[in-house]
């Protein structure tokens, strides 16, 4: 039985990649300070990433999946603690790649400040850098936004949201802009691909092939309750964050590479639906953030003048 340290275990991707290994027969253990509840069957390591001390001593990992680093500081202590293991996948991100680069995004594309993203970003590449430079059993794989069941984030969640109350739907302009998602199931099975065939490459872009407009997105997580939206555009000067869940950049990732090991990927509207199902029966764990009540006070007064 393969042993799968997984960082985090209890909050989305984290918690759905310790699942995932669960029920492909792994023994997973997962690092985390214990103040969320835990998967059943997991091995607990109880203690903050930065004070491990000897918390990992004897232990071997065929894996590590590095899913909650953010910065340098986290992969460093983490290495420093990790006694043996064959390989270390740190989940990444897009936001390596600065918003005014060549697309679509190559592994192999400048990294840069991302003027949506700022620091966020430029940790990730921090974090990258240090662990391509300590470790040559690193894999690095940079998804775009993740979506699937677990997903706690107030994204397709809100629009749920405004589908089940039949709220006119709030859009940045036209709603043209190209977004690229993956299916959180998607990112664990590329991750036990790389587990079992240990490619050459080391850096993957991840994420669906195609794209899809934000406008598209809206209608196919409406369709998941059968409904229609109603769009209404936002032309004004406004900060999109504030009552969307998207920042208002397009960007879109070449995924040649990944698609030599990861043949298919989830289809977007069976995903969303499969989001759905979840956020029906786990509406308390999702984080909302206050776009209706933004909308509520600002957006609909303006829109009617």
């Amino acid at each position: 039985m393969k042993k799968i340290l997984v960082t985090g275990g209890t909050t989305f991707v984290s918690k759905y990649v310790a699942e995932y290994f669960l029920q492909h027969d792994y023994d997973v253990y997962v690092l985390n300070r214990n103040n969320k509840p835990q998967l059943e069957g997991v091995n607990l390591i109880e203690a903050d990433r930065h004070d491990l001390g000897y918390k990992l001593a004897g232990l071997h990992f065929d894996v590590v999946a590095d899913v909650t680093a953010y910065d340098e500081e986290d992969v460093a202590d983490l290495l420093a603690a990790l006694d043996t293991y064959d390989r270390y996948i740190l989940i990444s991100s897009s936001a390596v790649y600065p918003e005014n680069g060549i697309q679509p995004f190559m592994e192999n594309s400048e990294l840069a400040v991302n003027n949506f993203w700022r620091k966020y970003g430029t940790d990730k590449i921090a974090a990258e850098k240090y662990l391509l430079a300590n470790s040559s059993h690193a894999y690095i794989l940079r998804p775009p936004y993740l979506y699937g069941p677990m997903n706690n984030v107030y994204r397709e969640a809100f629009v749920f949201e405004c589908a089940e109350k039949d709220r006119h739907f709030y859009i940045p302009q036209d709603g043209n802009m190209k977004l690229q998602f993956f299916h959180v199931r998607d990112l664990c099975i590329f991750m036990k691909k790389i587990i079992d065939i240990n490619p050459e490459n080391h850096i993957f872009n991840v994420g669906n092939k195609e794209t899809v407009s934000v406008k598209k997105w809206v209608e196919m997580c409406y369709q998941c309750l059968g409904k229609i939206p109603k769009f209404i555009e936002v032309h004004e000067d406004i900060i999109e964050r504030k009552y969307f869940s998207f920042y208002n950049y397009e960007y879109y990732l070449n995924v040649d590479k990944q698609s030599e090991l990861l043949i298919e990927t989830t289809d977007l509207q069976t995903g969303l639906e499969e989001s759905y199902d979840w956020y029906m029966k786990n509406k308390n764990e999702v984080v909302k953030k206050p776009y209706i009540d933004f909308i509520d006070e600002n957006l609909i007064k303006l829109t009617r003048r």
